[in-house]
């Protein structure tokens, strides 16, 4: 085996190691040095070359992007998972005529676009949907995602929050929760627009916990400028935090008069 090939099995084999550990500065330390290891493979994109180890370091340099995929998943890191992500697209496109089909390719495309609906970039969901073929389409992780968007724009926020419960991959709990989180602050903000006060029982319901020590903690962590008091959630402080401005409505007819005076005589 090519000595550049074998000390990139041989660092990955360690980033694998580290990973089932859940050693995530060493794994961080590993993927760097791999992805500067893998600059002197010419076989990757976008060069492409036929070299003699093309097969093996392609397939390798696929398996190693999809583990800093899921490396970024469990760090929490955004930003880290769209670099690595775009990284590893070309080889599920631009190289799959020459690699049999990753067993990962699916859980990643969905687990990318669950992260497009998270951050409410619904454009590049769907152009990212429009690239899959039918049989992607047919796969449960593919599926998942666009059941979700689909839940989602409808305000069935009932069916986003119990998807959590049937997500095809471990790596996709992160981005659920971030996805629940998002639909309460959108429920929460209606409601605190829409009423004065609820019933604990009923906010509860509203914002879909099982319990009033969940209810009682996100109040606490999201919205403490909230009152819980006798048995209600008080919004009103909220209300009257925030300014608001008296609409001159005598002014403003008294202009529009004017107005219309001055048209009749230029008329």
């Amino acid at each position: 085996m090519d000595p550049k090939l074998t000390e990139v099995s041989q660092l990955f084999e360690r980033f694998k190691a580290a990973l089932v550990r859940n050693d995530y500065d060493t794994c961080t330390k590993l993927l760097s040095q791999l992805k500067v290891l893998l600059t002197e493979f010419k076989s990757l994109p976008p060069l492409f070359e036929e070299t003699p180890n093309a097969i093996h370091e392609l397939t390798i340099a696929r398996d190693i992007y999809e583990h800093a995929v899921v490396l970024s998943v469990k760090i929490e890191d955004q930003d880290a998972f769209e670099r690595d992500f775009f990284q590893l697209k070309p080889y599920y496109t631009d190289a799959g005529g020459h690699l049999p089909q990753s067993p990962q390719e699916y859980p990643i495309l969905g687990l990318n676009l669950l992260r497009l609906l998270v951050q409410n970039r619904i454009a590049e969901f769907h152009t990212e949907l429009e690239l899959l073929s039918a049989t992607a389409l047919e796969n449960p992780c593919i599926k998942h995602a666009v059941e979700l968007e689909q839940s989602f724009m409808e305000g069935a926020y009932n069916r986003v929050l119990s998807a959590r419960q049937t997500v095809p991959h471990e790596t996709y709990v992160y981005f659920m929760d971030l996805l629940a989180k998002t639909v309460r602050d959108e429920i929460a903000g209606c409601s605190e627009k829409a009423y004065d006060s609820l019933s604990i029982k009923d906010a509860r319901q509203m914002l879909l916990y099982s319990s009033d020590q969940e209810l009682s903690e996100y109040i606490k962590e999201e919205h403490p400028e909230w009152e819980t008091k006798n048995g209600f959630v008080i919004f009103q402080r909220a209300k009257e935090s925030a300014p608001c401005k008296e609409i001159p409505s005598l002014q403003l007819i008294n202009q529009t008069l004017s107005y219309a005076r001055e048209l009749e005589r230029i008329v």
